[in-house]
């Protein structure tokens, strides 16, 4: 919830040119609902994609109110849909089982999902975190298919090293995203999981990104705080390779 419409859309006018060289990665911004029209006209032509933050359940528009269908957003300009993050689960009582809806959503209104899943400091601390996110992942992907499965993109944000500062170290980042891509190998097929991209999010920076992405099982992140300031967000995009 950062950024009035002007706001948004100069962060992407100064983002563009930063990052305009960049052919190593997909490039992604998801500002909020009220910019999401204004900032993907700015963004036509160039290599940057435009998320929502999130979406309804529902399918077809009707007396819902509140809620933002997923044609909305691809007729504002979204190619993607952020889906399950922390903060909708922890703040707005989401559940794996609304996630799950969420996922079948997009995928009707061929939105790309990025599907966050992830651990609380409790669940780490008493050694629960594989079993949580395994957990997750069984009902968040309850009955999708594996076509489903190749539309879809995993984000992996630790709770703990959201907003905090404090980061997962590579190592604990990498063993999780392995552990996901076991659990998806061994729950669909072993190249949905090879080719599965499981993106890293928490507290991630310019300083920690290279460290992050020389992992093996790592293949992206998904940027909170530091993608609000376009010069900091192109030093990640721009990381040293």
């Amino acid at each position: 919830m950062y950024k009035l419409i002007g706001e948004a859309v100069a962060t992407v006018i100064a983002l563009k040119p930063r990052v305009a060289n960049a052919n190593h990665c997909e490039i992604i911004v998801a500002p909020p609902y009220t910019a999401i029209e204004a900032v993907a006209n700015r963004l036509e032509g160039s290599n940057i994609r435009t998320a929502a933050q999130d979406l309804s359940t529902e399918t077809r528009q009707g007396a819902h109110t509140g809620e933002v269908c997923g044609d909305m957003l691809s007729d504002a300009g979204c190619t993607h849909v952020i889906i399950g993050h922390s903060e909708r689960r922890s703040l707005y009582g989401e559940s794996d089982e609304i996630v799950n809806r969420k996922i079948r959503a997009a995928l009707y209104f061929n939105l790309l999902p990025i599907v966050c899943v992830g651990e609380t400091l409790k669940d780490r601390d008493t050694g629960n975190a594989d079993e949580v996110v395994a957990m997750q992942l069984e009902r968040s992907l309850a009955e999708l298919t594996v076509n489903d499965l190749m539309r879809i993109i995993l984000a992996y944000e630790p709770v703990w090293a959201i907003g905090t500062g404090r980061t997962a170290t590579p190592n604990q980042a990498q063993q999780m995203h392995e552990y996901i891509r076991q659990w998806i190998s061994q729950k669909f097929d072993s190249k949905i999981a090879d080719d599965l991209r499981i993106l890293y999010g928490g507290s991630v920076k310019p300083e920690n990104i290279s460290d992050l992405m020389r992992e093996s099982d790592i293949d992206g992140a998904l940027v909170g705080g530091a993608s609000l300031d376009a010069e900091i967000f192109a030093r990640i995009v721009n990381y040293d390779r």
